[in-house]
This record gives C-alpha cells, sequence and structure tokens, in this order.
C-alpha cells in the first residue's frame, strides 16, 4: 500500500504534533470564531422568526414585565418597523454566520481552504476599512458633504409623520438621545413628502422630552406645532452634535478603531499562520 501512494504521488494526512505556537492559534481561532458563529446563528434565526412569523414575536414583546423595555418594544413593533429590521437582521447574522464558520470549521478541522478564505474575508474588510478612512481623510470636505446629503436623503424620501418605518424610528432615537433636529436643522423634514403628510411643524423626538426619552412624549404639548429655542432642539442639527461629540472623545473613537483592527489583524496573521503550520505537515 505505501509502495502505491508512493508511485502515484498520492498525498495522506497525518496526526499534527503541534507546537505550543500552533496549538495557541487554532484553539484561539475555535474560541474567537465560536462566540460569533453563535451570536450571528441567533441573530440570524431572530431575523428569519420575525420575517416568517411577526404575530407571535408580538404577542411575545407583550409578554415583557419590565414597563421601560416594553415602552421600546412598542415602538419597534409597526408592521414596516418588523418587516425592515428582520431583513437588517437575516444580512446582518448571515454574514457573521458564514465568516465565524469559515474561522470556526478551519482551525477545528484543519482546513486549509477554510482558513484561506476566511483570512482573505478578514483582510478584505480590513483593507475596506482602511481605504474608507483613508479617503475621508484625505477629501475630509467631499466625505462631508457626501455625508451630509446621504443623511438627508434618507430624511426625504422615508421619514413619515404617520406610518414610521425602521428609517422615521431610527432618527426618532438619534434626535432624541442626542438633542438635535434634523441633519442640519428642523428644514430637512420639509422636503419629506411622507413628512407633510401629517400637521405638525418639527417631530416630537425634536422637543425638549419629559420621561424616558424612548416614550418621545414633549414637555410642552404646542412644541410640534410652534417651536421655539425654548422648548425644542429645532435649530441644532444632528451632524454637527454627532462630529462634537467624536471630537470630545477622540482618544476613545481612535483607540475603539485601532483596537477592531487589531482584533482583525490578529485573526488574519492566525488563520495564515495555522494555514502554513498544516501544510507543513502534509506528507
Amino acid at each position: 500500500m505505501k509502495d502505491y501512494n508512493r508511485l502515484h504521488g498520492r498525498r495522506r494526512y497525518q496526526e499534527m504534533p503541534y507546537d505550543c505556537g500552533t496549538s495557541l492559534a487554532k484553539y484561539l481561532l475555535c474560541l474567537f470564531n465560536f462566540v460569533f458563529f453563535v451570536a450571528g446563528a441567533v441573530v440570524l434565526g431572530v431575523g428569519i422568526w420575525i420575517a416568517s412569523d411577526k404575530h407571535s414575536f408580538i404577542a411575545f414583546t407583550r409578554l415583557i414585565e419590565n414597563e421601560e423595555l416594553r415602552t421600546q418594544f412598542q415602538q419597534i413593533t409597526q408592521p414596516t418597523v418588523i418587516e425592515q429590521a428582520a431583513y437588517i437582521l437575516i444580512a446582518a447574522g448571515a454574514f457573521m454566520f458564514l465568516v465565524s464558520f469559515l474561522g470556526y470549521c478551519g482551525a477545528l478541522r484543519e482546513s486549509r481552504c477554510l482558513l484561506t478564505c476566511y483570512g482573505v474575508f478578514l483582510l478584505i474588510i480590513l483593507l475596506m476599512e482602511i481605504t474608507a478612512g483613508g479617503l475621508a481623510a484625505a477629501y475630509r470636505n467631499e466625505a462631508e458633504r457626501e455625508t451630509q446629503a446621504f443623511l438627508k436623503s434618507s430624511v426625504n424620501k422615508y421619514y413619515a409623520a404617520k406610518e414610521k418605518d425602521a428609517v422615521t424610528l431610527m432618527w426618532d432615537y438619534i434626535m432624541a438621545s442626542m438633542k438635535c433636529c434634523g441633519v442640519e436643522n428642523y428644514e430637512d423634514f420639509r422636503e419629506s413628502k411622507k413628512w407633510t403628510e401629517g400637521n405638525k411643524s418639527i417631530p416630537d423626538a425634536c422637543c425638549i422630552l419629559e420621561g424616558d426619552v424612548a416614550k418621545f412624549q414633549p414637555k410642552y404639548k404646542d412644541c410640534p406645532y410652534k417651536p421655539s429655542d425654548s422648548n425644542s432642539y429645532w435649530k441644532k442639527g444632528c451632524y454637527n452634535t454627532f462630529v462634537e461629540l467624536v471630537m470630545e472623545n477622540i482618544n476613545i473613537a481612535i483607540g475603539i478603531g485601532i483596537g477592531l483592527g487589531l482584533i482583525q489583524l490578529l485573526g488574519i496573521i492566525l488563520a495564515f499562520c495555522l494555514c502554513k503550520s498544516i501544510n507543513g505537515y502534509i506528507k
């Protein structure tokens, strides 16, 4: 049998005599990707559940005893919001599931093919992040204009006064938590056809709120119809507010960015090093 394998040039795998570095790389990859594998599976499962059976999800949210959580879930149980949220969860969960599956199974099964795909995926993601950051820094003014234009288009096309969708709800939470209104100011909503169907001058989330901000309850009842500097944030844009917030915490933002980049880089190095080690033990 040995002569047959030698004559026909066939390769066979022997049990890998691990050294310390190879073992560490394997088990780190397994542990790291197992966590994301489970998280991706949960997110994907919830997304499929919501998409296939909205009524049971709504019934489940009504069983929550915590009043604050129940109020927040009531905001997202509108049909349009649920449908959009389901697709987002499915897309995010599927991506997490796929990438972590490649890393976990590749390390566990010692598969060079899976590990190579995993490393290439992470490398592409890292390069895209670096490219985006570099372009944003090199063309800062253009990046700011394009970002503001994109945010305004989301308001103009999707922000609604009556039937709220995921974009409307997202903007409401942003404005309520950051105490701002629109991208530049309240005038951004005037170009939205879905918003002008109502009779309010500004959204409730632009007003000074009372109690839990997730309820979007204006402290002054006439604020949505007669906004002023004393009862709302109607002239304070969310874009500048966000930029100011980032600049105030620039060290934290840089640290988070570097940390995420190093984690991705570590995953790439471990994947290719383990792949090389496996290749060295194939005979």
